[in-house]
């Protein structure tokens, strides 16, 4: 991956999202919700911290980076249980912490101490701004357009941010209305090419201005729950992966969609030369949408 100036950053989320390693780890389970059992990890335990601990070791052994994603979001549509744990009970007792929202925050710091032990750098996503991590040592992804405030809040705390908001940068949303699989927001919001392209732009910053050297740039996201094939994968991607590196390396008063559209023309053709299954959005008939293993609801 170095070899062609890719770095993979590590991520092992926590405490929530945590389904996978407490099924095969009963032991360090803080239990879920009834839409999401065994979502957390248990931050009542000891064992936990010395569980997740040898798996960053483990992780900084393999990981040229100098970056550790420590995940940090959603936790709350798992940690209901908490409240019946009694060893959670106990450290809220012991440590002074007033709710579950403490236990959490609680966690993730101790959790990036030990990070910062391995000397890496935290990486975590907006949630994480709320938890207090150390300024010096934290990356916040920030993720959620509709908390623009989170934006807000890290910028003046001086975190350094790295924008990547569900609209329009998380490519698993369709990019075309007529499209059937494949996630859209609320009031059926997509991520069309066009969005991808101006961003950040004012639709999805509220006007906060991100013209700051805290903001060290953009990524694209994709989540794979309806991407079971390579087809599909490269159908949701491409050309929208041209539209974000365009928007990464461009001020916003440099760009012109109009002069982008004309020159996809090329683009699209070396799709085709190179066998690459693509939305092309100028011609939606042309390619139809490439299914998934469910439509969406």
């Amino acid at each position: 991956a170095a070899d062609r100036f890719i770095e993979v950053i590590p991520e092992i989320d926590m405490p929530g999202h945590a389904t996978a390693a407490v099924k095969a780890y009963p032991e360090f389970s803080g239990g879920g919700s009834k839409q999401y059992p065994n979502f957390t990890f248990n931050p009542g335990k000891e064992g936990t911290y010395t569980f997740l601990t040898d798996i960053l070791k483990e992780i900084t052994a393999l990981f040229p980076s100098k970056y550790i994603h420590i995940g940090g979001d959603e936790v709350h549509f798992g940690n209901e249980q908490w409240n019946r744990l009694p060893e959670i009970g106990e450290l809220m007792k012991t440590e002074g912490l007033d709710d579950l929202v403490a236990v959490e925050h609680y966690f993730l710091n101790r959790m990036s101490d030990s990070i910062r032990t391995l000397g890496k750098t935290v990486m975590g996503w907006d949630e994480v701004v709320t938890a207090g991590l150390p300024v010096s040592n934290t990356v916040v992804m920030w993720w959620r357009q509709e908390r623009p405030e989170q934006l807000e809040k890290a910028i003046s705390k001086g975190y350094e941010i790295i924008m990547c908001p569900r609209l329009p940068l998380y490519l698993d949303f369709v990019q075309h209305p007529s499209h059937q699989y494949g996630r859209k927001w609320s009031k059926g919001e997509y991520a069309p090419i066009e969005k991808v392209y101006h961003f950040p732009g004012t639709d999805y910053t509220s006007g906060i201005s991100v013209a700051t050297p805290l903001i060290k740039g953009i990524q694209g996201n994709i989540w794979t729950e309806r991407i079971h094939t390579p087809q599909r994968l490269q159908f949701m991607v491409y050309p929208r992966l041209s539209a974000l590196a365009e928007a990464a390396w461009t001020q916003d008063h440099s760009k012109n969609y109009e002069n982008f559209n004309l020159r996809m023309d090329k683009m699209l053709e070396i799709y085709k030369k190179y066998g690459i299954v693509f939305f092309n959005y100028k011609d939606p008939e042309s390619s139809p949408e490439v299914a998934g293993p469910e439509k969406r609801k």
